[in-house]
């Protein structure tokens, strides 16, 4: 009887261990889009995650909602700096998300500052 609970056990385990090897190494998909960065956040009450999300219209209609690793701290420096401006972030799109990697499935990897195709400001 104990092993055979003890199998069950190792299944349940190797599974779990599984799991979380699949979402962590195989992306769903790779990515960029562009539009004006509105918000960028460090929030949670156990785990703080950062969080964002970019215009990707002029009225504000179309909005994309990302996560950022606590690994990736040029990219979260670069997200403050640029809040506000117009950018282009690439990504990695994954099958699922863990509470302490962040909100969305969407995790940025790099963050360019670009010029708005909507106004010809030169900064």
């Amino acid at each position: 009887m104990k092993k055979a609970l003890y199998k069950i056990l190792a299944v349940i385990i190797f599974i779990a261990i599984a799991w979380f090897v699949f979402i962590y190494f195989v992306p769903y998909s790779e990515g960029t889009r562009s539009g004006e960065l509105i918000k960028v956040s460090n929030r949670g009450v156990i785990f703080k995650t950062w969080e964002g999300e970019i215009s990707q219209g002029i009225s504000g209609a179309q909005i994309f909602s990302f996560s950022v690793l606590d690994k990736d701290n040029k990219v979260i420096e670069d997200l403050k700096e640029f809040q506000g401006n117009y950018v282009k972030v690439t990504y990695i799109e994954r099958y699922a998300s863990f509470v302490f990697w962040g909100d969305t499935k969407y995790f940025i990897t790099e963050v360019v500052k670009e010029t708005s195709p909507h106004f010809n400001k030169k900064d």
